[in-house]
């Protein structure tokens, strides 16, 4: 796993100095249509183990996507840079379009609960945890990118899946994430 990641880095380091490749890949502009046919969500579910996320009404499931972690998804996040995605009940609290991966929805991390741990074990519990699209000097296809984890800890889904999630969504969503 550890050769494969290397060999990854490798090539979206290779792709970022070949300025013609990282423009004809980026697919979407932040700027572009938020509209979404599926209408709101009122929950979103990701469990970490099958690499899925959920959007969610009423109960009901309106839409999966298959998603991307960092390159250490088991276990909760504990301190920055640990390459984790946090586990547990947070909330996405604001929308950000000009993100480095595409658009960004931030989640609440670190809630009270994972600043006293962090505060008990004397180390610093990181944030900016965000769903995100992909990063735009990837010279992978979206579905090929979404088949390794290669964040630092965020949650990775395709650029048009992040079109459809950024219209479903409003700040103040809760989202859950299952180990």
């Amino acid at each position: 796993m550890y050769r494969t990641l290397l060999l990854l880095t490798s090539l979206f380091l290779l792709c970022a100095l070949q300025p013609s490749m990282a423009a004809s890949s980026k697919q979407h502009s932040p700027d572009s249509s938020s509209t979404s046919s599926l209408g709101k969500v009122d929950l979103v579910v990701v469990t970490k183990s099958e690499a899925k996320m959920v959007l969610m009404r009423n109960g009901k499931v309106m839409r999966q996507y298959r998603i991307a972690m960092g390159d250490r998804p088991k276990g909760h996040k504990l301190k920055e840079g640990d390459q984790r995605t946090p586990e547990g009940r947070y909330i996405l609290d604001y929308k950000k379009s000009d993100s480095a991966y595409y658009r960004a929805i931030h989640i609440s991390y670190p809630n009270d609960e994972d600043k006293l741990r962090a505060k008990a074990l004397g180390i610093s519990p990181g944030g900016q945890i965000m769903i995100h699209g992909q990063n735009p000097n990837s010279s992978l296809t979206p579905e090929e990118a979404q088949k390794f984890n290669w964040t630092d800890g965020c949650i990775a889904i395709t650029n048009r899946q992040m079109d459809e999630l950024w219209g479903s969504i409003e700040p103040g969503t809760p989202i859950e994430i299952w180990p």
